[in-house]
Order: C-alpha cells, then sequence, then structure tokens
C-alpha cells in the first residue's frame, strides 16, 4: 500500500497539536471572531495579491504557533486528486464562460485566456489559504473549547430562537469525528491490503478502476460511522443529556486586549481586501482587459 495512504496522518483539520504560544493562548471566542474575519477576506476578494498577503498572514501565524508548515500543507494531499481533476476540468472547459478579450488558445470549445488563468491561480491560493486558516484554528483548540466558544459567540441569538448550544455541539462532533474517520478509513485500507486488494495504485487515466477500487473501503466506512453515530447517540441518553437549556459552564474564558487587538485587525483586513481594487491594479500591471 502507497504511503500517500496514510491518512491519518495526512489529517490536519479536526487534531490539536498543544504547544506554549501566543495563539494557543488566545480567548478561544477572540479565535472564532478573528478565523471568521479572516475567511471572509479570503472569499471576498478577486486580487492574487491580496491572497497572497492574507497566505503570508497565515503562514507567519503559523511559525508564530509552533507548527510546520510542512505538517499543514499535508492536508493538500487526502483531497489534491480531487482539487486537481476540479481544476483542470476548469482549464478545459470554463474559458468560453470567462469574459476576456483576449486569447492564449482556441481549439472548439476550449479556449485558454489570460483571465482564465489568473482565475484558475487564484483559485489555488485560495484553497491553500483556506485550508491554513481551518488548520490554525482547530490545531491551536481544543474540541471542547470550540464548542464553548462557539456557543458564547451564539448566544445572543437565542432570543430570535437559534439552538446556540446544539449547534455548537454538533460543530464540535464534526470536528472532532474528522481525524476518527480518517483513522477507521486507514485501517480499513490496511485491512484490504492484508487481504490482497490493490490499494494505494493511483488509476487518474481510469475514473472508472479508482471507483471499484474505492467502493470496499468506503462502504465499510459509511456503515461504521453509521454505528458510531448511534453509540455517541445510546452514550448521550445513559448520561441523562437534555440539551442547552438550563445548563450550567464548568470552562470559563478571560480575555486580554492583545486578543481583542487581534480581531480588530484581523477586520481590517477583511476591510481591506473588500474595498480597496486589489483586482484592477492587478489587471492594469499586467494588461489583463475584462470584456464588460
Amino acid at each position: 500500500m502507497s504511503a500517500d495512504f496514510e491518512l491519518l496522518r495526512n489529517v490536519t483539520i479536526g487534531q490539536y497539536i498543544p504547544a506554549e504560544s501566543p495563539v494557543h493562548h488566545m480567548d478561544p471566542r477572540a479565535k472564532l471572531l478573528a478565523t471568521l474575519f479572516v475567511g471572509l477576506a479570503i472569499a471576498s476578494t478577486r486580487s492574487i495579491a491580496a491572497s497572497l498577503i492574507l497566505l503570508g498572514v497565515l503562514m507567519l501565524v503559523t511559525r508564530v504557533a509552533q507548527l510546520d508548515i510542512s505538517y499543514v500543507l499535508r492536508g493538500l494531499l487526502p483531497g489534491l486528486g480531487a482539487l486537481l481533476f476540479i481544476f483542470a476540468f476548469q482549464f478545459l472547459f470554463q474559458g468560453p464562460n470567462v469574459p476576456c478579450t483576449e486569447l492564449f488558445f482556441k481549439w472548439r470549445f476550449i479556449q485558454i485566456s489570460p483571465c482564465l488563468i489568473y482565475i484558475l491561480v487564484l483559485g489555488a491560493v485560495r484553497v491553500v489559504a483556506f485550508l491554513f486558516l481551518v488548520s490554525l484554528l482547530t490545531l491551536t483548540t481544543t474540541a471542547s473549547h470550540l464548542t464553548h466558544a462557539s456557543e458564547m459567540l451564539l448566544t445572543p441569538f437565542q432570543r430570535i430562537g437559534l439552538p446556540a448550544h446544539e449547534m455548537a455541539l454538533a460543530n464540535m462532533i464534526a470536528l472532532r469525528f474528522i481525524p476518527t474517520l480518517a483513522d477507521e478509513l486507514d485501517r480499513i485500507m490496511k485491512a484490504q491490503a492484508s487481504r490482497g486488494a490493490d490499494i494505494g495504485e493511483r488509476r487518474w487515466w481510469r475514473p472508472d478502476k479508482m471507483v471499484r477500487e474505492r467502493m470496499p473501503l468506503f462502504v465499510p466506512l459509511f456503515v461504521n460511522s453509521l454505528r458510531r453515530a448511534e453509540e455517541l447517540v445510546v452514550a448521550m441518553e445513559a448520561r441523562a443529556y437534555i440539551g442547552g437549556k438550563g445548563r450550567t459552564k464548568f470552562v470559563t474564558f478571560t480575555s486580554r486586549v492583545s486578543d481583542w487587538v487581534v480581531v480588530a485587525l484581523t477586520a481590517l483586513l477583511w476591510i481591506a481586501a473588500m474595498r480597496l481594487p486589489w483586482a484592477a491594479w492587478e489587471n492594469a500591471l499586467f494588461g489583463i482587459h475584462w470584456q464588460p
């Protein structure tokens, strides 16, 4: 079996790495808000330069958090094939839908233009930036702290009927189960490989064979996921769990001024990414002209 399919070591989202860093000691509520603002900044900008600046900031924060950048980048490996497949289809078939005045290449329905290449590069930078953003949040914050922080931030919306505790609990369980499912899939692959199954051979040029090879993996994974969910429900009922109404909190958070300064700076990053004409500057610099 190929080493590329050692999934557990390549899944960074949902893991937690303890360390003594300023990022680890931040108030989880401030980290959630900062993550929200940076995510909005990444999604709202259409500029490669602005996206690269945001990615550089996230890499700098990764080093401040005493995390290895190469370890965070491993999170791309499990979905790298799907990402390349999507980008290839976008490169081949989205050309006619991109309003650009110049063309590098045209053959039937395939049109390659500088605007299309710009969109593809922007999408790739965004994917890496979002990976760093989500990995930073989960690698520096425990699942329980994320649950309590998100519940506290959603509490004001309970007045309009929003189930804050239930939503926070569902998000925590989803994050917690990501490495669990990766470990389960790793066990299934090793069990299938020990029985002589051809696991780990990449046949990207034969999608039908890839699907047939993966079915013996995903079917037991789906069944085991349902079994784990049922066991979790039974365990919660056995402990008399009745929801968030009337529950007290053992965990308390202490905020510092520096935490909310970081939140304010990320909000400014979002405003700068959204308001400044980054894309217009780049188009003028590289001579890219979009059709009206």
